[in-house]
């Protein structure tokens, strides 16, 4: 009978009192694998596994694209509530709520320093700001960083994370199209590149925009783009959709982007297409 009779020894720790594994240790990727957190950090937030790219921000884009230090512009810019929006709650009980759970101010940061010691502009957008949308500010930010790759000759690179325009604004955001189109016309004008990097989602009003003028489009392996969802694509057209429809790898195949790159490589690929539409001698950028 002692088979069937746990002999008590040591400490004993109550079944309620034990701990689950904290969470965040680990994460579980669309096709299944799990991967240590820790493995994810210091791979940029890409799993090994399965090469899934998962969701990150502008801060960490900053810290992959730039060499160190990195200056942030335009902080000072704000969400007003032009249009007095209510549905269920106010917009600028949206903005305030927006703001404290992401810590940010806008669904755009703007970032100035070097890559591979090169003067770059960045406008890198965050999907955990009210669904990365874009309104005034996103596009009043954009044409100023325009202006300031103009004024420092400095090459442009928006990277585009976005659910489309935001409806609290109405026809105002709607206006930012056709304003960040006629602004990236002045950084052609002056020969200045401009990198257009779409990452996972990129949707709306932001893919009929500034993310489909980029003098080269690159994006990260898995992302969705498109403009309207494929489930209002398929009501509107009545038509079954191919697989792997709006993916990156679909787009590339039928020639809407350039060139698919791991986020790992990022830094490397976006300064050599700078050097080549400069037509600077091409530097054998190292990956390790």
């Amino acid at each position: 009978m002692a088979w069937f009779r746990r002999k008590l020894k040591g400490i004993r720790t109550e079944t309620k009192e034990k701990k689950d594994t904290p969470e965040g240790l680990w994460h579980k990727t669309p096709s299944g694998n799990i991967v240590d957190n820790d493995e994810l950090i210091k791979n940029n937030f890409v799993s090994t596994a399965d090469n899934f790219h998962l969701r990150i921000g502008s801060d960490e884009y900053f810290k992959i694209i730039f060499d160190s230090d990195y200056e942030i512009l335009f902080e000072n810019l704000k969400s007003t509530d032009p249009l007095n929006f209510k549905d269920s709650k106010s917009y600028k009980d949206r903005i305030e709520q927006a703001k404290n759970k992401s810590g940010l101010n806008e669904a755009i940061k703007v970032g100035y320093g070097k890559s591979f010691s090169k003067n770059v502009t960045i406008a890198a957008m965050d999907f955990k700001y009210i669904g990365g949308s874009m309104g005034s500010v996103v596009g009043e930010k954009i044409a100023r960083a325009i202006d300031h790759s103009i004024k420092n000759k400095s090459p442009l690179l928006i990277i585009s994370k976005s659910g489309g325009a935001r409806m609290m604004e109405g026809a105002i955001s709607l206006m930012q199209m056709a304003k960040t189109s006629a602004k990236l016309t002045q950084l052609s004008d002056k020969k200045i590149p401009y990198i257009s990097l779409c990452t996972d989602p990129t949707t709306g009003g932001t893919t009929a925009s500034f993310a489909m003028l980029g003098d080269i489009i690159i994006s990260e392996p898995g992302a969705l783009i498109g403009f309207a969802g494929p489930r209002v694509v398929k009501d509107t057209t009545g038509q079954d959709l191919p697989s792997g429809f709006q993916s990156a790898e679909f787009l590339l195949e039928h020639g809407f982007i350039d060139f698919i790159s791991n986020r790992n490589e990022l830094k490397y690929k976006i300064n050599f297409f700078i050097d080549l539409i400069q037509n600077k001698p091409l530097r054998n950028y190292n990956y390790n």
